[in-house]
């Protein structure tokens, strides 16, 4: 690896993932829900064409004109970090990257047409080569996924749930809907871990940048063993008065906490799926049109059911104890994936009219997506923005 500005050890080399689609590092039930989407072929052009014709642009402006565009004569080695993640992940044309003044630890996806990556000042100063590699291979991941457009479309899907809210159910059915979104919303981020690691292919990295994400820039009185068993801890520790307390924290919120996202992420590591990437046992963006929905439903619901099955919190040890948890919450999760799968397409059309009644009015800002850097994430980012906070 090298380190900092010096270069003065040799670069590792990393493996090339030619032609790998981003269904590769996924979550499953990011997947799930993005082949779904997907398959709204036409008002994903109608929701880029509209976001990107107005907010899209009058972002860029707005960085273009107060941060630094990064290139091989602006922050040389943000470029250079930024083209080997890129490489890795076989992205031949780069995204513009933006680096703007600000003392936290962030960075973030921002459009649909033509995305763009900003990244804080600070991560600049504190990362080093390797854990700012991963930190622009998962924009990179945000871009590739399209996490913007479909969570774009979804807003303006629960806007047009919203309309059904004087029915007697109307509310409550609403919060069950956005409620949804967000738990997507948080597996969309652990998706962009995956990336982040595969454009840097440095697990031990990916894990500093996460504990720097939620400690701060030094690791000099850090230790990763650590920090894993504290992740452990939130996990399966404690009582039922814990798990309810982080039901409260997470339910609302669109980023999982940076001890969770370490878990999940060496998860993914040892049960294989980095390995087997790297192995060149992915799928290719050349399939992607064969991609089944029904089968990425059946993989969401088995990811959740696995979850369930091997999870150490104490209010799921008590639902196990109850009867067969593990299957029942992997059939509710098929069976209300493929609900909402549906719902989706009925909404479609209605949407599309929802659309271009909004772009006579011209309304609403665009939404961020994809802060690598955001510790909690609490709440959900402003209606009608075409980015994706990370």
């Amino acid at each position: 690896m090298t380190t900092g500005d010096q270069g003065t050890v040799p670069a590792r080399r990393r493996v090339v993932l030619t032609g790998i689609s981003s269904r590769a590092w996924e979550h499953p039930a990011d997947r799930g829900a993005l082949t779904a989407l997907r398959e709204l072929r036409g008002f994903d052009d109608v929701v880029k064409a509209f976001f990107g014709m107005w907010n899209e642009r009058g972002f860029r402006l707005s960085y273009l004109a107060s941060a630094i565009r990064v290139d091989d004569r602006q922050y040389p080695r943000v470029y250079q970090r930024f083209a080997e993640a890129a490489s890795a992940l076989d992205i031949p044309e780069l995204p513009e990257l933006y680096v703007t003044q600000s003392p936290w630890l962030s960075a973030e996806a921002i459009g649909m047409e033509r995305p763009f990556i900003v990244v804080n000042s600070a991560c600049v100063q504190q990362l080093d080569d390797d854990e700012l590699r991963a930190l622009l291979g998962h924009e990179l991941g945000h871009v590739r996924s399209g996490h913007s457009v479909y969570k774009t479309i979804l807003i303006i899907l629960t806007r047009w749930a919203a309309n059904l809210s004087w029915l007697p159910v109307g509310a409550l059915a609403l919060r069950a809907i956005i409620a949804a979104m967000l738990e997507w919303w948080r597996k969309a981020e652990l998706s962009a871990d995956r990336a982040g690691l595969l454009a840097g292919q440095d697990p031990a990295a990916s894990l500093r940048l996460l504990m720097k994400l939620a400690g701060g820039g030094d690791l000099s009185q850090i230790d990763t063993a650590a920090f894993l068993e504290q992740a452990a801890e939130y996990e399966g520790g404690g009582d039922l008065r814990d798990s309810l307390h982080k039901i409260r924290m997470t339910a609302w919120s669109t980023h999982p906490v940076p001890v969770a996202r370490a878990a999940h992420l060496r998860q993914w590591i040892d049960d294989g799926g980095y390995g087997r990437v790297l192995a060149g046992d992915y799928p290719r963006r050349e399939d992607d049109g064969n991609a089944s929905v029904s089968e990425e439903i059946k993989a969401a619901a088995a990811s959740y059911r696995d979850a369930f099955g091997r999870s150490q919190d104490p209010l799921v040890g008590l639902l196990r104890r109850l009867g067969d948890g593990a299957t029942d919450v992997g059939e509710w999760a098929g069976g209300h994936a493929g609900r909402a799968r549906a719902w989706m397409g009925a909404a479609g059309e209605a949407a599309a009219r929802a659309a271009g009644e909004a772009a006579a009015r011209a309304g609403g800002k665009p939404r961020r997506t994809g802060t690598a850097g955001d510790n909690g994430g609490n709440g959900a980012a402003p209606e009608g923005s075409d980015g994706s906070d990370q």
